[in-house]
């Protein structure tokens, strides 16, 4: 009969490595402002505003899972969910893209979706 080995990982003793972020648009809070705004905060410390309100009050958005945030309560229920801002409205989630709203900050210190 063969002797049984034991199966070992193949990691550092001192545990599992850091992970590091290596794209600059990973969301890393957010929070809700008045009059449908977000300010927020990407891994690299950049930082602005998203203005909303254009877009969640056109008529585009009726009927699609960005209607609910046009009331303030259920605006103010945004999270960060795997570096991207996301709200918790329904089955998949509302979500906005974070690179493009990145690339806006960036140049000109806020995004206004339109």
């Amino acid at each position: 009969m063969q002797p049984t080995q034991t199966y070992k990982p193949h990691r550092p003793p001192e545990g599992e490595p850091t992970i590091r972020h290596v794209v600059p648009w990973h969301v890393t809070s957010v929070s809700a402002k008045a009059n449908l705004c977000l300010h927020v905060t990407f891994v690299d410390g950049t930082t602005g505003e998203v203005d909303l309100r254009n877009f969640l009050n056109s008529p585009k958005i009726a009927g699609t899972i960005f209607e609910p945030l046009r009331d303030e309560e259920a605006f103010s229920k945004v999270g960060v969910v795997m570096g991207a801002i996301q709200w918790a409205n329904g089955a998949n989630g509302a979500n906005l893209a974070p690179d493009v709203m990145y690339d806006a900050i960036k140049s000109q210190g806020r995004w206004v979706v339109e």
